[in-house]
């Protein structure tokens, strides 16, 4: 046997014992009903039903161990808003993972923490105001955007087709239009490249291997997929990179086109602050983040809302009802008509908190010793928050597993807002694309809805819609659909 045959061996049998090791020990969580850790174990591997147990034995706040690190488990709406709304500067922190870290070493608005965080999401959110966002000119991109998915849905024909990728192109494009000045075409290599980036990001960031040299960094010294992921990512910044050498090379000061140009004129007039959070390092790793806030709840959201209304037809009905009488035939909807929608207002409220897309958020971290419900939570400990726990509280939506358009109408059929609607999680570090996100989804669904019938490939009630994948994202199972024009 080659000596290097032998040393893969030996490197796979080591992994394969420290794999055991940790499902044995390392994985399980102690439990206690205090954030102070004591010697009672209990196992735990990430699904938030196992969550609703512990927490009917030791109460909204716990502690569990993540290999040696503890981390304070919220649970329940009166814990989250409390944490996150009420005193949201003490759970304002974000923990990064030891392969986050390689990749984005705190820079960004994802994954940034004091100054950085306050000056890079400050600065965003007023470029983007100043761009539009939450405004007309927005609406008026997303509509332009939707026109190009309705020629697309006409050009299947009536014939079955994975929607996933047509989905994902309308928010893609509103974004890299807000960041790059750049729409592209549906069949772009580079345009399809990027919008399946963020699946293969959450996809190697889910793998056991990495989770497991996430609790111990040791463990990068060896051969695995880690080192494909920090490829990815790479070649992922070096594109960012071109795209922003390309705008320094057309800049005009006076007359900013895009974010790109707002953020390179203000790292200019900080050029002589040496202590400036406005660098080109933080400049793409903000793009990247903003990228992903601006695509990706709209997009799996979209992707599964299709799926439960051909499970529903009659909910899909009223909808097209709803649409005929507010908007009619003869123009597109536009954001003024959800006010007079109440049950597609409803219908996408529904969907959301039904599906339930990121059931348990990248975790906090608490930015000073907190004293919270009588316990003594020490600096950056780690705080992970359950939105499964609020979205599917049943005091406060009766059927909480069952899809139902009434949890957000009233009993003479008008919007009924909810508290408990924290599916872009809730306070300060709540997502930054949410009002862009919104927007898009109820545009995106009024105008499918008012151009064509939703045709299943087999009958409504064998339609299964429980996520094919729970983990950082519940993601929808794959399927084809018939988009009939009506």
């Amino acid at each position: 046997m080659s000596p290097l045959l032998l040393w893969e061996r030996l490197d796979y049998m080591c992994v394969c014992v420290i794999f055991w090791l940790y499902m044995h020990t390392a994985s399980a969580l102690y439990m206690e009903p205090s954030p102070q850790p004591k010697n009672k174990r209990e196992y735990f591997k990430g699904n938030p039903s196992q969550l609703l147990n512990l927490s009917k034995e030791y109460g909204p706040v716990f502690t569990v161990y993540l290999g040696m690190k503890p981390t304070v488990v919220l649970y329940g709406y009166e814990a989250l808003k409390e944490a996150l709304i009420d005193r949201g500067d003490e759970f304002s922190g974000k923990m990064q993972s030891s392969l986050i870290s390689r990749v984005n070493p705190g820079l960004g608005i994802t994954f940034s923490n004091g100054e950085m965080w306050k000056q890079t999401r400050r600065f965003s959110l007023m470029v983007l105001r100043s761009m539009g966002m939450g405004k007309k000119t927005i609406e008026d991109r997303i509509q332009e955007e939707v026109l190009y998915l309705l020629e697309e849905l006409r050009k299947t024909n009536g014939s079955p087709c994975d929607p996933s990728f047509l989905l994902a192109c309308v928010p893609c494009n509103v974004i890299s239009a807000v960041i790059f000045q750049q729409r592209f075409d549906y069949s772009d290599g580079i345009f399809q490249k990027t919008t399946e980036h963020f699946y293969r990001t959450i996809k190697f960031l889910e793998s056991p291997w990495i989770q497991l040299c996430n609790i111990y960094p040791a463990l990068y010294t060896l051969p695995g997929i880690h080192k494909t992921f920090l490829k990815n990512e790479a070649e992922h910044n070096k594109s960012i990179l071109k795209e922003i050498k390309r705008h320094q090379e057309s800049l005009n000061l006076s007359s900013p086109q895009d974010f790109i140009d707002h953020f390179l004129i203000k790292m200019e007039k900080e050029k002589q602050n040496k202590k400036s959070e406005f660098t080109m390092e933080n400049l793409v790793a903000t793009i990247s983040d903003l990228f992903s806030a601006g695509k990706e709840t709209a997009s799996t959201t979209m992707k599964y809302g299709l799926l439960l209304l051909m499970k529903h037809p009659e909910v899909t009905a009223k909808i097209q009802e709803e649409i005929a009488r507010v908007v009619g035939r003869y123009r597109s909807p536009c954001m003024q008509d959800r006010n007079h929608m109440p049950y597609t207002d409803a219908v996408l409220h529904e969907i959301q908190r039904y599906i339930d897309l990121v059931p348990i958020p990248l975790p906090r971290k608490t930015t000073q010793d907190v004293e919270f419900r009588g316990y003594h939570i020490p600096k950056d400990t780690c705080v992970m928050t359950c939105l499964t726990s609020v979205l599917h509280d049943e005091k406060e939506f009766p059927y909480p597993e069952k899809f139902d358009p009434g949890h957000f109408l009233d009993e003479k059929g008008n919007f009924k807002k909810s508290d408990h609607f924290m599916v872009f999680s809730a306070g300060r570090r709540a997502c930054i694309g949410e009002g862009l996100a919104r927007m898009e989804m109820f545009l995106i669904l009024t105008n499918i809805l008012q151009h064509f019938t939703l045709k299943p490939l087999v009958n409504p009630e064998d339609i299964d819609t429980s996520p094919a994948h729970t983990g950082l994202l519940a993601l929808p199972p794959t399927y084809e659909v018939c988009f009939i024009p009506v």
